[in-house]
């Protein structure tokens, strides 16, 4: 084999260029690897801010979280761009990228595993040319996919006849959600789940039916399907709506849906009105759960329908319907998270140290309560009358001695005064440890919707947005509790269909469903 110094020129001349060529080659890698790891250090460092800023800038709370996931995935699909391109200029840095991306956690056990071997092509050894036998072995794991299969189930039911009667059996043929159609209970759980928890719309999944499996189905067909197991699912969501309204507290808002109003040729605002719960921040007994509801407006009557003879805490903003609620069945617990979005957008116009130091004062507060987050109610009660309680009263008269200087009619004033006239609820959390400082599981409840909003555009219908109503609570109860909702609504389905008692729906709730499940699993 030719040595690398065979290939060099002889001529000293010859040789000085070759040299200096090299060395120019050398310098032009150097500058570019320095380029791209300048352009890497200034995106981790924005990565870093952006990251940062997710939990802590007021204007990025603000922004659903999927759409600052997507600001957060270009930014790191920038970085492995320029991580790859550098690895192909200087092949050395490799090894240093492979000990950053592995070890991120082992897979899933319950996964199959697919074993490959990849062999010497010969196992004689290159010296001797003797038969080598296995010291041990090199094992590596990747995550792979196989796109989803769909097949066809075949239900055989066979006569059974006797010869001496000629008496004839057969089996009952189960019951079917769509009666002598073609969908199983867990293919239209699929469209379920991808229409209301994964925001696909229904035109979209007949789509990738037909183009990606031959298999060609009309919208109108699927939107059939949606509208049966909305009603099929509508006893249940009844009994989830009974099972919150049996909670110590619970966190309520509305959200405006888009509704196809067709006398008129045009949409009409439409309203979800959302209750939930989420007892984990104060380790209580009731497993997280959400409930929407449609109305076709905002008006108080509608929060009324929602919460029937409910007796309790509820914390919301301060939207007029929610102070008209009887105050001898219900305490009102106002959102610090709306007061402090206030004070923001004006801290951040610039010129505003009233408007800072207010974020900074809150600030404090939400500190103390990420100490505190888990822990039993008579705990945080404790930690807040004895640390929390005296910085909110620091807070209430620097909030008096503020509004005294500022210009009345500026929107800091205005602020200031919601603050002051809200203060009683606002302060609640204080005397109560199952309390929250803001409504934010409510919020993040509503941010699903309107990802659905924005892929489907508008509902087309009353019935169609209470059908959504139904459909959603179901689903994001499965996905705030870590719930599959496609398996839970095939199940669910498929033994509602079959007449699962109306006295057993309990069974049937998401979190008893799941336990149950688990259950199962274990025993088997």
């Amino acid at each position: 084999m030719a040595s690398p110094v065979d290939s060099l020129p002889d001529d000293v001349e010859a040789l000085r260029a070759f040299a200096l060529a090299t060395i120019a080659e050398r310098d032009a890698a150097v500058a570019e690897r320095d380029k791209l790891a300048e352009i890497n250090d200034r995106l981790r460092r924005l990565l870093r801010k952006a990251q940062g800023f997710e939990a802590k800038s007021e204007r990025l709370a603000k922004l659903p979280a999927d759409q600052l996931n997507l600001a957060l995935e270009d930014i790191e699909q920038a970085i492995a761009k320029t991580e790859a391109i550098e690895e192909k200029k200087s092949p050395a840095n490799e090894t240093t990228r492979q000990r950053r991306k592995i070890n991120r956690g082992a897979l899933p056990t319950h996964l199959p595993r697919v074993h490959q071997a990849v062999e010497p092509e010969n196992t004689s050894c290159p010296c001797c040319g003797k038969p080598m036998h296995v010291i041990g072995e090199e094992t590596s794991e990747r995550l792979d996919v196989v796109p989803a299969q769909y097949r066809v189930i075949v239900t055989h039911r066979p006569k059974l006849a006797c010869r001496a009667c000629e008496k004839v059996v057969e089996a009952p043929a189960p019951e079917h959600l769509i009666k002598s159609g073609i969908p199983t209970e867990g293919l239209v759980a699929s469209v379920l789940v991808a229409k209301y928890g994964w925001h696909l719309p229904l035109y979209r999944q007949a789509k990738m039916l037909l183009l990606s499996h031959g298999i060609e189905l009309d919208r109108s067909t699927l939107a059939f399907w949606v509208g049966y197991a909305a009603a099929e699912l509508e006893p249940l969501y009844e009994r989830l709506r009974a099972d919150l309204l049996a909670s110590a507290k619970l966190a309520v808002d509305e959200t405006p849906v888009p509704v196809l109003d067709p006398g008129r040729g045009k949409t009409k605002t439409g309203w979800f009105w959302v209750m939930a719960r989420d007892d984990r921040p104060w380790a209580g007994p009731d497993p997280p759960a959400v409930f929407y509801s449609y109305a076709p407006g905002r008006g108080g009557e509608h929060l009324k329908d929602l919460l029937g003879d409910y007796r309790g805490i509820v914390q919301c903003d301060g939207y007029a319907p929610y102070k008209k609620l009887p105050a001898d069945r219900i305490t009102i617990a106002f959102c610090w998270s709306h007061l402090r979005r206030d004070f923001f957008e004006i801290a951040e116009r610039g010129d505003a140290p009233v408007a800072t130091e207010a974020v900074a004062r809150i600030a404090q507060l939400y500190a103390i309560e990420a100490r505190i987050r888990g822990e039993n109610a008579d705990h945080r009660r404790a930690v807040r009358q004895a640390e929390t309680a005296p910085l909110v009263q620091a807070f209430r008269s620097f909030l008096e001695r503020e509004l005294a200087r500022v210009l009345r009619s500026s929107d800091l004033a205005d602020v200031i005064r919601y603050g002051l006239r809200h203060w009683d609820g606002l302060v609640r959390f204080l005397d109560d440890g199952r309390i929250e400082m803001d409504t934010n599981i409510v919020e993040r409840s509503m941010r699903p919707q309107s990802l659905t909003k924005k892929n489907a555009l508008f509902a087309g219908h009353d019935d169609a947005a209470q059908s959504w109503a139904i459909l959603a609570s179901l689903i994001e109860t499965c996905k705030i509790g870590g719930i599959d909702p496609q398996s839970y609504l095939a199940d669910v389905l498929a033994r509602l269909v079959n007449l699962w008692p109306n006295n057993r729906l309990d069974e049937l709730l998401p979190w008893t469903w799941a336990k149950a499940r688990q259950h199962q699993q274990r025993a088997a």
